[in-house]
Formats: structure tokens, sequence, C-alpha cells
């Protein structure tokens, strides 16, 4: 997927000449709303199923400005708080849930069932599973004109990310239920996309499951939905739908099956979940040696997934206590110098984050399956969210940078999928 990605690289150059001009009579709306004629279930964050979801893609907070207009913010991040991506699931044999397919309407907290499952049929086989699972599999889409209306080509980039953002989020909520998440690649997309009613205008991504599997054999559920409008206004982009397709067949892959171990305080972990944020600029306050090595110990963690793609991480600490600045691979110091400066730059001169954070964090993968590693990236964002929240430290992702100057600086020659930077 080299060409995408070479074609939407920033520059400083590049953002100088052509900035991104957005028609506001244009803005799409950010929530998906089925009709009413379908049944709709409130969620309770009490109901750990439930919780699942509360805590991964629910509204955390309504900011309301002087001019009257309010704004707001979920659990899961999003590039431009555009949130392109829509939350499917499946329910099976599970308290709370009536056996069938459903999607989560953010805007009102509630689960929108689509279909009742019958007997012997469920999304499985599209997921690569030839048994039932009795618990949940999820499905994760972009209505990519949400994202694309600001950030135009370079759209594909943040769909997929905050899509693993979004998978991120839904590992913190199985987290809190003492379950793990497995991440699944390998989804029929076009036989989903079709049944689901998407036409041109939403697509699947991914799916994970908190499940485990039964006995029964399971058929192909078969089922057309109606068309829904997820963002109101829509331009056709070919640039993003062309990546799509290319994208969407996974080649060579190999599997994770390694379980992560995490060491939260379940309560304060679950609290801090809800206090998220993305921080618009730090003070230059340290951060500690312990608090270092508490986040580079999460964020490494491995993942659950039937794709695991090889990512290049690099850090740049400008202020950790009883640790030499800049930059390190691997955790080993590969240049000694303050280069708290040039992050910043790097980060498209957002000099409030990359040069006042304490760290600095630039991934990177020469891997093939674009969506798979795009997609890891975000999750591995959302993980930093997660422990810099626990360690009330801010956090923020950095979309945008200058990419031919990072590889120049790190001394790589690996796309470069995503910065972030943590302080105080």
């Amino acid at each position: 997927m080299y060409w995408y990605h070479a074609e939407t690289k920033h520059s400083y150059y590049s953002v100088r000449s052509n900035p991104n001009a957005m028609d506001w009579a244009l803005q799409p709306s950010t929530y998906k709303t089925y009709p009413n004629s379908f049944e709709k279930f409130e969620l309770d964050s009490q109901n750990l199923w439930h919780g699942i979801i509360y805590y991964a893609a629910s509204i955390s907070i309504k900011k309301y400005y002087p001019t009257g207009t309010e704004r707001f913010l979920r659990v899961n991040p999003s590039a431009g708080a555009l949130y392109p991506n829509e939350l499917y699931f499946q329910a099976r044999g599970i308290e709370g849930f009536e056996d069938g397919i459903y999607h989560y309407e953010v805007q009102s907290n509630r689960a929108v069932l689509l279909y009742r499952l019958k007997e012997g049929e469920g999304v499985e086989p599209y997921m690569g599973y030839e048994t039932a699972m009795q618990g949940m599999l999820f499905l994760v889409s972009a209505v990519y004109y949400r994202s694309s209306w600001k950030y135009k080509n370079r759209a594909f980039r943040y769909c997929l990310l905050d899509a693993g953002h979004l998978l991120g989020s839904l590992e913190s909520g199985a987290l809190l239920m003492d379950e793990n998440i497995n991440i699944v690649y390998d989804i029929k997309r076009r036989e989903l996309n079709k049944m689901f009613g998407f036409g041109s205008r939403e697509y699947f991504l991914s799916g994970a499951m908190v499940a485990t599997p039964l006995e029964e054999k399971v058929k192909p559920i078969k089922f057309e939905l109606i068309y829904v409008d997820g963002s109101g206004t829509f331009e056709q982009n070919e640039h993003m739908e062309i990546a799509y397709r290319q994208t969407s067949h996974l080649l060579e892959k190999i599997a994770e099956s390694k379980i992560p171990k995490f060491d939260y305080e379940k309560v304060r972990f679950q609290e801090s979940i809800l206090k998220r944020r993305s921080q618009r600029g730090f003070e230059g306050k340290p951060m500690t040696k312990a608090e270092y090595l508490k986040v580079m110990e999460v964020i490494n963690e491995p993942i659950l997934s039937d794709c695991d793609e090889e990512l290049e991480l690099f850090v740049v600490l400008n202020r950790v206590h009883h640790m030499p600045m800049g930059l390190y691979h691997k955790g080993k110091l590969v240049k000694n110098e303050d280069l708290s400066q040039r992050a910043g730059y790097l980060c498209l001169e957002q000099y409030s984050l990359g040069t006042q954070g304490a760290m600095t964090f630039f991934l990177l993968s020469n891997a093939k399956n674009y969506q798979a590693l795009y997609q890891k990236a975000g999750i591995i964002g959302q993980r930093l969210y997660a422990i810099s929240t626990y360690l009330e430290i801010g956090c923020s992702g950095i979309g945008a940078y200058y990419d031919d100057e990072v590889n120049a600086f790190l001394e790589q020659e690996g796309m470069v999928l995503y910065a972030l930077a943590i302080g105080r």
C-alpha cells in the first residue's frame, strides 16, 4: 500500500501550499441512528457485558460553550473529534442481550437490535470461526466522509488509527470483566458490507471477540439491512475507496497467541477510562523513571490477533528523572542529546506537545497488511492513553507529522504511522 501512503505524506512545503479548507456547509454528523422501527435497549454500565461497550465507545463528557454550542467527547479518542468509526456486535448466550446482531447507538447509549439470531446461524463464519461462539463478536466500520471532510485523502490513515483506538478501548472494557479480547482482521468485508446495507459510504475494517467456542457448528447468517446514512452529508473520495479495496485482502499473516498481562487496580482503572482526554499542550514537567518503565511495559505487551504485523517503536525522552535525554529504540539509547525541539518540529511544529511533553513516540512499519498494521498502531496508542490516564499523565495522539523528515531523523525507511506525546 505504499502508493497511498506516499501520496498522503506531509512535508513542510505541502502543509503550506495545500492547507485543508473545510466546507462548513457540508460538515458531517458524527452519529449514526437507526429508525425507531428497530428495537433499542439502553445500556446499563453495571452489567458487565454492557460495560464492555459502555467503557469502549460511550460519551464521557459534554462541553458547553458561551456561544450556546455543545461538544460531546467520548471514551475513545479520535482525530479532530470526528469519530468516523461505528461499532456493531453479535451477542450469543450472555446476560443482558437477546441473541442477535446489534449496532451501538452512541448518542443515546443504546443497543439497536438489527437482527435476531435463528438457531444454527451467526456471523462466526465471516470471522473465521466454524463453531458458534458464546459471548460477543464485534465488528468495527468506518463512515469515511466524517474524516475525509477535514483531512481529505489522508483520512484513510485516521479511519484506521481511530479503529485501532476503538479496538484498544474494547480491550480496556474487557479487562474490567477479567477477559481478553482477540482482534480479527481477516474478515469477509465484501459480504458483511453488503448485508449491513452500507452502500459505498461505510465499510468494515476489523473485528474482535470476547467469547468462548461452543461445540455446535454454525452456518453463515444471511440478511439484508436497509441503508442508513451515517454522516448526513457526503462527498466521494476515490483515493480512500481505492486504498480500502486494495488493502482489504490480507497477505501472509502470523497470529499472536500470547496473552497480555496488565496490572491495573480495577476500580481506579474503570474511573480513569472515563477521565481520558486528549492533551492540548504540556507544561514541560518531568516524569519519573518508574512511570517511564510502567508505560513501556504496558505498550509492549502482546496484542492477541490473527495478523500481528511488526511495528518499530522509537521514543524521544525529553524529561524523565534519572534517564538520559535522547532517542531510544527497543529500550536502548541511540542518540544522547536534547532532541525536544526537533521532536516538536517533526510533529508539524506542535511544540507544546512534542517539545514540552516528557516523551514523544514515533511508530513505523514495513509490513504488508496496511489495515492491520495501522490499526495495531492505534491499539498501541490507546494503551498509551490508558496507562497515561491511569498514572495521571496527559497524552495526545498526533496523526500529522513531516513523514520523510521523521524517517531521516530516525534513520529508518519504514512508513511512519503515528506519533504520540505524553507528559504533564
